[in-house]
């Protein structure tokens, strides 16, 4: 008995050829992609289980197939979906198992002194492939030039003026700061959003961006207050305070 497999094509649907320069296997595991990642998903290409799951280990793909699920019409190689799946994975790791398949990266990208594993938990879950992690953790080895129109944020009602100001007001908050921890550091945030009548996104959002200048970051101004320790945060927030005082300042003298 022989068994036709769905013919395969990329997303303008047209057959996939090396010549074309189309994937293979190896080339799709140098793109970062999990090698069980790579069998889930070439299995799914035009086969689906009865019950129409996604993610599948080999034994349950072998326990599970039946060629009488193959479908007839053209199945599409969807790297998008393949990028999804690869996240899938990556987040059901153990977390000791994700951060020494990514450590090479952190080390090649982080030179300072810092907690790995815990950058690594913030960034297992808004991954898709392991060189996604430079540019998510870049910031932690030194701020990027940024746009001061970053602390400009509706929802949390600030703007680079308001921001500037509260950088100001809390910089001696933190510098009095003795526990440095994460819990400690939001209860002291919401604490003086509380006094002030702020939520607390009007304190949190400009010291987040002071910290990274990153519209998007793994962690919570807390958290990277703790992972970057005092001295460095302080060092970004003055920086970012000179920074706003510089441009903001400079406006209103032209």
């Amino acid at each position: 008995m022989y068994v036709h497999c769905s013919l395969i094509t990329n997303e303008e649907h047209q057959k996939l050829s090396k010549r074309s320069g189309h994937s293979s296997f190896e080339d799709l595991k140098e793109q970062g992609f999990l090698p069980e990642t790579i069998v889930n998903f070439v299995a799914l290409l035009g086969w689906s289980p009865s019950d129409n799951r996604e993610i599948m280990s080999l034994e349950e793909l072998v326990e599970a197939f039946d060629f009488h699920h193959i479908n007839k019409a053209p199945a599409v190689f969807d790297m998008t979906k393949l990028a999804w799946m690869n996240s899938e994975y990556i987040k059901a790791m153990a977390p000791e198992t994700f951060y020494e398949m990514v450590k090479p990266y952190l080390t090649e990208t982080i030179q300072k002194d810092l907690d790995l594993p815990r950058i690594a938990s913030m960034v297992q879950s808004r991954i898709e492939t392991v060189f996604d992690i430079r540019d998510i953790v870049d910031f932690f080895e030194e701020v990027p030039d940024y746009d001061i129109a970053m602390y400009g944020h509706k929802k949390m009602k600030t703007t680079p003026e308001s921001s500037l100001s509260l950088l100001r007001d809390i910089l001696p908050v933190i510098e009095n700061a003795d526990d440095f921890s994460n819990d400690a550091l939001y209860t002291l945030l919401k604490d003086y959003a509380a006094s002030h009548e702020k939520k607390n996104g009007y304190v949190l959002w400009p010291i987040r961006t002071a910290l990274s200048g990153k519209q998007t970051t793994p962690g919570g101004a807390t958290e990277l207050l703790e992972i970057l320790g005092k001295e460095e945060s302080l060092r970004r927030m003055r920086a970012a305070i000179e920074k706003l005082s510089l441009a903001l300042e400079g406006d209103a003298d032209a």
